[in-house]
């Protein structure tokens, strides 16, 4: 087993964010992926990092759902300029709404 259970690790690097893909094993041996996003922030030397972990018996239907949203990009993503009066909303509002 790796450091910190780690048996495989790849990174991407795009502009200011790096992507990595983390092959993990559990103290069972059971594998598992964990997909980090690390971009710095505005303070020096800081860096914000989230993480997506997708457990072994998870990964077929993550792969099936994640091709299908990387299939809808293809066929409507094009870049269009952003409308000044819409925002995204928080996911805190999105819940004070839903009460």
């Amino acid at each position: 087993m790796g450091e910190r259970g780690e048996v495989f690790s790849t990174k991407l690097v795009k502009n200011d964010r790096t992507y990595f893909f983390n092959v993990k094993e559990n103290i069972y041996g059971d594998l598992f992926l964990n997909i980090v996003e690390s971009r710095p922030t505005d303070t020096e030397g800081r860096y914000l990092r989230q993480s997506v972990i997708v457990y072994q018996e998870d990964m077929g239907e993550f792969i099936k759902e994640f091709q299908k949203s990387i299939d809808f990009i293809k066929m409507h993503g094009t870049r269009k300029p952003q409308r000044s009066g819409i925002q995204r909303r928080s996911r805190s509002a999105e819940k004070n709404s839903e009460e």
